[in-house]
């Protein structure tokens, strides 16, 4: 891969965003690599727990503008072509959406800037994790767009209304320690270094629950977000009723009380219709 490196260790999913050159922006080789590893992630099973990290100074710059700045890609000049653009938009909003219903947890780790396109990104994740030196910032607005892929969706859903207007109409920059406040992250560290390493605990926490649990609750939280308390509580039974495992429930009881990690078998590989 030319924009990451993935690692799997003890079913934790270790992903490095890897062009700090280039201040990890998105061009169309991120997408199409980022795309690529999630339906593996996904498809595969194995991993428990995903960690996204990155390298240099930023966590990402957020899209390359050379890129999507052509009307080869946007194209404006007819009502085709503006057409158009919502198919564009769509495809690159799957990807992004894919951290949402990825079968596995997904853990953001985020240093210095967290830029346009990379807040789309890591609103998608369940967890994020910040250094002292994070900020946020929806910078679409700055260079004369709204912001297309996922962050006015998402971003209100997990801090204050008035927070989100307040960035998305100005462009404004958000601190770690104000992200800390407002509940966009669950924790700032000093270094990177010290970040990581907790976001790798974190997902190995994880790992050590039964996935399908986990699956389990990653389903119930999202719907729950977007629905009633009443179709929320009967989706809750739905998925119970479909997951409930005594055995499971024994294996994690007789493991607290030995003081060792249970044994816990591991999402079932998935398998497209058109390869049967």
């Amino acid at each position: 891969m030319q924009c990451f490196t993935l690692s799997q260790q003890d079913h934790v999913a270790h992903l490095v965003l890897s062009r700090p050159e280039a201040m990890n922006t998105m061009h169309p080789a991120f997408w199409r690599e980022l795309d690529e590893v999630l339906a593996q992630l996904h498809r595969e099973g194995q991993a428990r727990a995903l960690v996204i990290s990155s390298t240099g100074r930023h966590f990402s710059a957020g899209m390359a503008l050379d890129t999507f700045g052509g009307q080869d890609v946007l194209d404006d000049r007819t009502p085709e072509g503006r057409a158009a653009v919502l198919d564009v938009l769509a495809d690159m909003q799957a990807t992004f959406t894919r951290l949402e219903t990825l079968r596995i947890p997904v853990i953001a780790a985020i240093q210095g800037g967290c830029i346009g396109g990379a807040v789309d990104m890591v609103t998608a994740c369940c967890i994020r994790y910040a250094t002292a030196d994070a900020f946020f910032c929806i910078q679409e607005i700055n260079i004369g767009m709204v912001a297309d892929v996922g962050t006015l969706q998402r971003l209100p859903k997990l801090v204050p209304l008035g927070v989100v207007k307040e960035l998305a109409y100005t462009g404004r920059r958000l601190p770690a320690p104000k992200a800390l406040a407002c509940g966009l992250v669950n924790e700032v560290f000093e270094t990177a270094d010290t970040m990581v390493a907790a976001a790798l605990q974190c997902a190995r926490e994880i790992a050590a629950k039964p996935p399908v649990a986990i699956w389990g609750t990653k389903q119930v939280i999202h719907f729950a977000r977007d629905h009633s308390v009443d179709d929320a509580l009967k989706q809750m039974g739905w998925v119970q009723g479909a997951i409930w495992s005594n055995a499971h429930v024994r294996e994690a009881v007789t493991a607290m009380k030995e003081k060792r990690e249970g044994d816990f078998p591991s999402l079932q590989p998935l398998r497209s219709f058109r390869e049967l």
